[in-house]
């Protein structure tokens, strides 16, 4: 998933090791995450959670939405068969069954999934769910054409039929009896069930139109329902009236009564107004000129916590200059990934990066191409080699324009790369888009994008999450707002060395983890991104907010915050 970003720390002097699932330490002291309760605790309950954004995400449909904001109070909303454990810390990655009373009886080959659907749960509208809106939520995924159908779905049987004809799609590999549910799948997929865990597998109402309901809330069966949604303005979540906990593990009660949105606020405005105590959350990264008073005065209040992501520059494959290998060379060449890093706040909140496995991910390897002095970790750049590639590409003298989010972040990490593409021979300028559509515009090849400024989030713990969502053949869709293949990069070669990965999973996970280093060093052969840094994630509350608790795939948890 991407996450907009607004400005971070500059300066921070504040060491940062041992922070990587609580607290903010400065000298002598450590902000704490509190023990995640084991049962709902109704004495913390009631209250209205203020959370200030500088913007909305764009939509929130939960089958097409790929952003972390709506994602991260997307699951309190909605629920699929499975779901990822709703605690902080190292166990947020165990599956735990949610909609399905059971995890599912897999055939020995792992190609048959079998469920049982509970009994007795509701939509908000107040209707049952049934085993219909199972199977038309798993084909209304392809009819909307979900940025993720040809790559976390794609080997459900029937799925080849439904990517070429969407609007045509049957999905024979989805089927129900009763209660009884089955999966049938063309090849084995030991991601598949991480896959029935995200908002893009949840369980919607069987007669939910089949495109983009974009700012038109879709009913769930969460604890919370999405009230109002202006992306001007503010989201509103209220408790949903239909909501009885069937499963603490997978979607326990939530205690606020009301989460509320607030877009439109200056980051320093929002960290004066949690400071306060007029706001409880700051969603975006506090500034810089406020990191060393949050770090000293408000030190139980901030949260530090490493992530699986990176920030990158895709680069256009399909359109010049970068349809020229040695062009995206360049660029890769030229960019310092340690400047990246300082413009995000410094070795303390970001390390640079040159790969696209993060550093410590299933199938990472360290390995550098474009560094001086040569090493497998990021050293330095090489305008000169960086230039020399330029004119020999005949590239030398184009326009390129770097698209940006409308962010701080964003615009000094997008002027930066304005300059390097500059100095090593192009004409180039900045173009920058209000957050709220930067993110699918960038993914539609009709505006011809050549190279923006974005990131990316682990969905699950996989290797596949970041190689072949980004840079498969089957994430690339020409025209779509749902292309999250963003270069438009397509190597047969690659996907079947990733492919063969996938397969291995199964069988032999180190071996199949080589296989995803190889892919690695295959796609930064070609170029097709340039890796920025790895970022950290910096949480602010206000002094009545209690039971902090940081997801691993959905980051804070806002609805098992308490509010006094």
């Amino acid at each position: 998933m991407r996450r907009p970003f607004a400005v971070v720390v500059a300066l921070l002097t504040l060491a940062l090791s041992g922070c990587s699932s609580g607290g903010y330490p400065v000298p002598g002291t450590t902000a704490s995450q509190s023990p995640p309760p084991t049962t709902f605790q109704p004495q913390h309950a009631g209250g209205t959670l203020t959370i200030l954004s500088k913007s909305a995400a764009g939509t929130v449909d939960p089958h097409i939405s790929y952003d972390n904001q709506p994602w991260q109070m997307l699951h309190t909303v909605y629920d699929g068969l499975l779901a990822f454990r709703q605690v902080g810390g190292e166990k947020s990655t165990e599956l735990v069954p949610d909609l399905a009373e059971a995890m599912p009886e897999v055939s020995d080959d792992g190609r048959t999934y079998t469920f049982t659907l509970r009994e007795g749960i509701r939509f908000s509208t107040g209707a049952e769910v049934t085993a219909k809106d199972v199977v038309a939520s798993f084909r209304r995924v392809f009819r909307a054409s979900g940025p993720t159908a040809g790559t976390f779905y794609q080997y459900i049987v029937g799925a080849d039929a439904c990517l070429a004809e969407p609007a045509a799609c049957t999905l024979p590999g989805v089927t129900a009896h009763d209660r009884k549910i089955t999966i049938r799948l063309t090849r084995a997929d030991s991601e598949f069930p991480m896959k029935l865990a995200v908002p893009h597998a949840v369980v919607l109402p069987a007669a939910t139109p089949a495109k983009d309901q974009g700012n038109k809330p879709i009913p769930g069966t969460g604890p919370y329902v999405i009230s109002s949604y202006d992306p001007n303005k503010e989201l509103v979540l209220r408790r949903n009236p239909q909501f009885e906990e069937w499963s603490h593990a997978a979607q326990p009660q939530g205690y606020p009564d009301k989460i509320v949105y607030k877009y439109g606020t200056t980051v320093e405005g929002a960290v004066t107004a949690v400071e306060n105590g007029a706001a409880d959350v700051v969603w975006d990264p506090p500034p810089a000129d406020r990191l060393n008073e949050l770090g000293t005065r408000f030190v139980n209040q901030v949260h530090v916590n490493s992530l699986n992501a990176f920030w990158y520059l895709p680069l256009n494959v399909n359109i010049a200059p970068f349809n020229n290998l040695k062009a995206r060379q360049a660029v890769n060449w030229a960019v310092d990934r340690s400047a990246a890093t300082r413009l995000f706040g410094g070795n303390a909140l970001g390390r640079p990066a040159c790969t696209v496995l993060p550093e410590g991910f299933p199938g990472h390897t360290d390995f550098c191409d474009y560094t001086v002095p040569a090493a497998t970790t990021w050293k330095g750049n090489d305008l000169a080699r960086a230039k020399q590639l330029v004119k020999e590409s005949g590239t030398a003298g184009q326009k390129v324009s770097v698209v940006v989010a409308d962010d701080d972040t964003a615009k000094s990490m997008g002027e930066y790369v304005r300059s390097v593409l500059q100095q090593i021979g192009y004409r180039a300028g900045l173009k920058v888009l209000s957050a709220n559509i930067q993110f699918s515009y960038i993914q539609n090849t009709d505006n011809n994008v050549q190279i923006s400024v974005t990131q990316w989030y682990q969905d699950y713990p996989a290797a596949s999450d970041f190689l072949n969502v980004l840079l498969s053949c089957a994430s690339f869709h020409k025209g779509s707002d749902s292309s999250i293949n963003i270069g438009g990069y397509c190597d047969k070669k690659l996907d079947a060395t990733m492919k063969r990965a996938m397969e291995l999973d199964q069988s032999d996970p180190e071996a199949a983890a080589a296989l995803w280093g190889q892919a690695d060093r295959q796609a930064m052969s070609q170029a097709p991104v340039v890796p920025l840094f790895a970022p950290r994630q910096v949480d602010f509350l206000s002094r009545r907010v209690g039971n902090y608790q940081f997801h691993k795939q959905f980051f804070m948890l806002i609805d098992q915050l308490w509010v006094k």
